[in-house]
């Protein structure tokens, strides 16, 4: 293993990015976690050097990866939070220079690319994770639950949305009509849903898809709809959407024996934001936004039972990657993972480009 970490020390930790990706949710969470420590922010930019210094007094700062790579044997994990056209080349860079990597979600443009990251990855022997924060919902994590528990009978239906009214584009490579990009909601927010629905309900056979571009001024996706048959049965309907001016539930799910049904977002981001750390009572969410299940009637009538929220756990991701450095336990998040939800939504872009439904 290169790098300074020992299994009585914490591995030092490089974040490339210092944008939302790489201040709100990485830089936090790394310095959170026991057995890891923020080692070096790489950012050109001199404002984000200065909110890094200031968030992080004893971080060093670099303003351009090769300064990290130089010094490979200096580190023990390389994070990449930056752009999405700049995922495949930095972590095949820092693989190549012995360095295990972190990447933030979508891992790559294309399954393939996920692939050959995930072989190079095995060739070196080092860890390669890319960071889907989502599975540590709170709603996600309560869900499972309920499945696992059989509280819902045969799973039918999932419905599950990340809806936002945003009617004026914001701009910026997120938005960026250029496919070298990889921006737009389908793969932004998408990948987020797929994910969640392949987890949940294992993988699929058939993918359909809507995309729009509704609001003037907007170059590529905002309003997105992907319908999964998996193997197992199971039929996930996924929305993702800038231009929602009413917000469906965060999840329904439909049963043999109940349904669930879930509003509201995880509040651990709107937490980061807001510059609050993870402590005590992280992630919880008071009474009355938890989720209700039941059967024959509306949730928004009385219907059903409340069910307790389980706290959301972002940091249980990054306390997991501490551990697989070490050996003491699995990659939480492999690159063959988000290389089947990117062969979804490849799937998904075609079929929305031709109006048919893929086989996978």
């Amino acid at each position: 293993m290169t790098g300074t970490g020992t299994p009585d020390t914490p591995r030092r930790v490089g974040l490339i990015g210092y944008g939302l990706a790489g201040s709100v949710f990485h830089a936090p969470l790394i310095a959170a976690a026991e057995g890891l420590t923020l080692d070096t922010v790489v950012t050109s930019n001199p404002e984000r050097q200065e909110q890094a210094r200031a968030a992080f007094p004893d971080v060093r700062i670099a303003a351009a990866p090769d300064e990290l790579f130089g010094r490979a044997d200096e580190l023990d994990l390389i994070v990449i939070a930056s752009p999405n056209r700049t995922h495949v080349p930095l972590a095949t860079a820092a693989l190549k220079a012995g360095l295990p990597v972190v990447v933030d979600k979508p891992v790559a443009g294309t399954a393939a690319e996920a692939r050959e990251l995930a072989a190079l990855a095995e060739e070196r022997g080092l860890l390669l994770s890319v960071f889907q924060n989502r599975r540590w919902d709170n709603d996600f994590l309560t869900l499972r639950k309920l499945l696992a528990e059989g509280e819902l009978g045969d799973a039918w239906r999932f419905e599950s949305r990340f809806e936002r009214w945003r009617p004026q584009p914001k701009g910026g490579w997120r938005e960026s009509g250029d496919p070298a990009e990889i921006g737009g909601l389908l793969y932004d927010l998408g990948s987020h849903v797929v994910d969640q629905a392949l987890v949940l309900f294992g993988p699929a056979t058939q993918v359909y898809a809507e995309a729009d571009i509704r609001r003037p001024g907007a170059k590529t996706d905002d309003d997105t709809f992907i319908a999964l048959t998996h193997a197992s049965g199971v039929r996930s309907h996924l929305y993702v959407s800038a231009t929602a001016a009413q917000l469906g539930p965060r999840f329904r799910v439909l049963g043999s024996r109940a349904g669930y049904v879930k509003y509201g977002l995880d509040p651990q981001e709107a937490a980061l934001r807001e510059g609050l750390r993870p402590g005590p009572a992280w992630g919880a969410e008071p009474e009355s936004l938890w989720g209700r299940l039941g059967a024959g009637e509306s949730p928004l009538t009385g219907g059903g039972r409340p069910v307790p929220t389980l706290p959301g756990d972002y940091p249980a991701y990054y306390a997991a990657v501490a551990k697989a450095l070490t050996g003491a336990g699995p990659n939480p998040v492999t690159a063959l993972e988000a290389a089947a939800a990117l062969g979804v939504l490849e799937a998904a872009r075609r079929s929305a480009r031709d109006g048919v439904a893929v086989a996978l």
